[in-house]
């Protein structure tokens, strides 16, 4: 056929090359899958859209596309892409490649990664369904079918499909699963799965009033003649027309009348059906945010002097270094120069996120910015439902949210302009994921998510960790130092209370000192309030009996059990095993049964027995577990409703109430003594930390540190502030002894419900990774700290690589095939490994 604009030739597309798509699959395997894309959808499909395809035999899996090309896969033919899930990429390329660098440095999966990255609400499920056999023969079926499988039948037969939780309603029964498994077993029905989006905006009911009633009075005035013997009918008009004036401001009939307001004012619903159905009023739906409008306000943020020139010195940093570390004393308003900085980047177009290490810490940083920043700030963590997180990621994605606070996992979310990361409190321990992969490190990863962006990290703290400071002070990183407090606070005083010696005189009450009770008492007869910190929940850290020392263990892991007062049960924290209390010792009989220790929970039972007047509040996981939980905790202290607010390292992390004026560490040796090279700066960070909450107005503050070593030096430099000093004799130790920052550490552990095997797994990996060509040192194999969680076993490695040459790069790439060498060994199949890139 000849061409209407001469000789070109008219291509079939039948011989055109078919276009292939590499595939990121949630599952843990090295790389990505290549699938065929449809004719039908090589126009419309691209990077980061996201595909549903078959991977297996019966797997549905949702999939994003990483690469595009042409290139058929050598190994294995392609399979089709089944569907196209978005008219819009929700992963964009910038992601992909950070997601990339991730399982390379984190040791781990890609696949892994975007299960980590993606919200629940945008991966698929799949849920079983079943339909009759068209195939199967009542008359001549050889197999009898009993009671049960007949009611499915017969229900079956007026409906198309059955889901497993439907049968077990129609049965009765919790779990349908034999009886459907025999009803296959005799080829009477066919199981399938049914993919569905977990994704479901919120949708509003709302009404409006139809022509001709919107455009004619006098219609109207019919309309209420005709209903003036219906007065619910009248009553639900009259309510409309009081909300919605059609005739004085015309378009905001478009927007109807959301329906709640009507059935809320207690209106007739069958009424409102009847004016429907009389196509006077129309029933619409729309799809609305789950998040309120807020309006910021335009007040300036008025920053003291030693602030602006804090702000200043951190852009002149910025102008020679890509990272900041910004120094700054508990109270000494780092917030403000984040704001000022937030607005900045804003306003020049650019995107910026604000990490921080808790969920607590939200509340209120949150309610502070939204002051200023309104509905174009959006707020991302774990409390969130599924929905509501999809709907911060599609904030971003459109644009709506150009700021965003959140956890760790805000890392993830899909930025194309980043012009800032902020990474608040930048010490913290909760920035680690330590289950399941990617193991990382959220400070570490935001400083390369910030690199791809080519943007700028600022990283905040009173007590920085050791590595950013060391990185300061090899000039890896700019450094701006805060010393004053804001305003007229200042710094608290320090009080080091002796258990022993007030033991020994019989001072000791409830594992309170006489200087702790009687800061207390101070406090209450100020109307001033007290925060106690306890990194211990629950009652009491296990139970013993008194006659033959029996300590309750946990069925499943190497660990006591952790008495709960409240609940009346004893629980592991480390798999969730519970069991009630025993009434004697299952051992010897005695009813001699003791707590040992104390948490949180026994702690603010002593308090309540000491100061009988107090109003006293818990804030632990046990007491925060609900959506709104810290913040209601936090409100009602911030509003004095609370006279002592007893918590675990939660309370450490930048609250800011003005009556605070005490604060008491029960047991600061508990702290310090712990088996991690990392406890003394551990130690100094949280006691600094939690100190700084108290005197942070015009109000003095008083710290007491309980302790049964009141010499011990770092007591002495926390009391003093010298961070410094302190950070240069850790170092010397660390140095000597090869531990961060002058090494690099990876630690393997290896999983197994046969000690034996995990124990000879373990010792199999070590003698392979001595081979490895680079510069280290193996530590191990040893029995894990706690050497058994959920039934299995556990024996770690730890590694310390020399930081040149690029040798932890060398060593990782070899490690993987180590790994999966020995995953492929018969004896090795069923143990798990599991790489920990920096593990402390």
């Amino acid at each position: 056929m000849e061409s209407l604009f001469g000789d070109n030739p008219v291509y079939d597309d039948a011989k055109m090359p078919p276009s292939f798509a590499d595939v990121i699959l949630p599952v843990p395997i090295p790389k990505m899958f290549t699938y065929r894309i449809p004719r039908s959808l090589e126009s419309s499909v691209g990077i980061g859209y996201r595909v549903i395809v078959q991977f297996g035999k019966k797997k549905v899996l949702t999939g994003i596309i990483g690469k595009v090309h042409k290139k058929p896969p050598k190994e294995y033919e392609a399979k089709p892409i089944l569907d196209l899930l978005d008219d819009y990429p929700v992963v964009n390329p910038l992601q992909i490649k950070f997601w990339f660098w991730m399982a390379e440095y984190y040791c781990c999966h890609i696949g892994e990664v975007m299960n980590a990255a993606l919200p629940t609400g945008l991966k698929l499920s799949s849920e079983s369904k079943i339909q009759l056999n068209p195939k199967f023969d009542f008359v001549s079926n050889e197999f009898p079918i009993d009671d049960r499988e007949q009611v499915i039948l017969d229900a079956l037969e007026s409906k198309d499909e059955l889901s497993y939780e439907d049968c077990g309603k129609l049965l009765g029964v919790k779990s349908s699963y034999a009886i459907i498994k025999s009803l296959v077993l005799k080829e009477a029905v066919l199981v399938y799965e049914q993919v569905k989006e977990k994704y479901s905006p919120k949708v509003e009911s709302r009404i409006k009033l139809t022509e001709p009633y919107t455009s004619s009075k006098e219609e109207l005035e019919k309309l209420f003649e005709q209903i003036s013997k219906k007065p619910k009918q009248e009553e639900i008009l009259l309510k409309y027309l009081q909300e919605v004036p059609v005739h004085k401001f015309p378009e905001k009939n478009k927007n109807g009348l959301d329906k709640k307001t009507i059935t809320d004012a207690g209106l007739s619903l069958s009424s409102l059906k009847t004016l429907i159905k009389n196509k006077v009023l129309e029933e619409f739906k729309v799809v609305i945010s789950r998040f309120d409008e807020l309006a910021g306000y335009d007040h300036p943020i008025e920053l003291a002097d030693f602030q602006e020139e804090g702000l200043q010195n951190i852009k002149t940093e910025f102008e020679q270094k890509q990272t900041v570390l910004l120094h700054g004393i508990t109270g000494s308003g780092k917030t403000e120069i984040y704001i000022k900085l937030i607005q900045e980047v804003l306003e020049s177009g650019s995107q910026v996120l604000l990490l921080l290490p808790e969920i607590a810490l939200t509340t209120q940083i949150v309610s502070r910015l939204q002051k200023v920043f309104g509905s174009q700030m959006g707020i991302f963590h774990s409390k969130y439902s599924d929905n509501e997180r999809v709907e911060v990621w599609q904030g971003v994605l459109s644009g709506r949210f150009s700021f965003v606070v959140g956890v760790r996992s805000s890392v993830f979310l899909p930025f194309d302009s980043l012009g800032m990361v902020i990474v608040d409190e930048e010490h913290e321990a909760s920035y680690k994921q330590f289950d399941p992969a990617p193991r990382f490190q959220a400070r570490d990863a935001a400083i390369m998510l910030s690199w791809l962006h080519q943007s700028k990290t600022l990283l905040g703290s009173a007590t920085p960790s050791f590595e950013s400071f060391y990185n300061a002070r090899m000039k890896k990183y700019g450094y701006v130092h805060l010393n004053k407090r804001f305003g007229e606070a200042q710094l608290p005083e320090y009080h080091l209370s002796d258990i022993l010696v007030d033991k020994k005189k019989n001072l000791l009450k409830l594992d309170f000192t006489r200087l702790m009770r009687e800061k207390i008492q101070e406090a209450l007869n100020q109307q001033e309030q007290a925060l106690i910190f306890q990194n211990r929940r629950g009652y009491a850290p296990y139970m013993s009996c008194e006659e033959c020392g029996w300590i309750p263990e946990c069925e499943h892991c190497d660990v006591s059990l952790t008495y709960h007062q409240y609940s009346e049960e004893m629980r592991c924290h480390y798999c969730g095993f519970k069991e009630k209390v025993p009434r004697a010792c299952p051992a010897c009989g005695s009813h001699k049964l003791t707590t040992v220790g104390m948490g949180t929970e026994r702690i603010a039972e002593s308090l309540s027995l000491l100061f009988p007047e107090a109003r006293i509040g818990r804030m632990d996981l046990d007491t925060t577990r609900s959506k709104y939980a810290y913040q209601k905790i936090l409100e009602d202290f911030g509003a004095g409703n609370l006279d002592i607010l007893v918590g675990t390292q939660m309370i450490t992390k930048g609250l800011d109430f003005d009556r605070v004026t005490v604060v008491g560490i029960v047991d600061a040796d508990r702290i310090l003594y712990f088996p991690d090279f990392r406890a003394g700066e551990r130690a100094f960070q949280q006691i600094t930390q939690v100190a700084g909450r108290a005197g942070r107005r015009n109000r003095h503050g008083s710290v007491v540190i309980q302790t049964r070593k009141p010499d011990n030096d770092i007591f002495h430099q926390i009391i003093q502030g010298n961070y410094e000093h302190f950070y240069i004799n850790e170092m010397s130790e660390r140095q000597r002894f090869f531990y961060p920052p002058f090494v690099k550490t990876l630690k393997i552990t290896t999983k197994h419900k046969e000690i034996k095997i995990a124990e000879r797994a373990s010792k199999h990996l070590s003698n392979l990774l001595k081979d490895i060509p680079v510069k280290k040192i193996i530590l191990g194999p040893e029995k894990a700290l706690i050497g058994k969680i959920k039934n299995q076993y556990l024996f770690d490695i730890l590694i310390k690589l020399d930081k040149s040459n690029n040798a932890p790069a060398l060593f990782k790439h070899e490690l993987a095939m180590v790994l999966e060498e020995l995953k492929s060994q018969k004896d090795f199949k069923s143990v798990r490994f599991t790489v920990d890139v920096d593990p402390y």
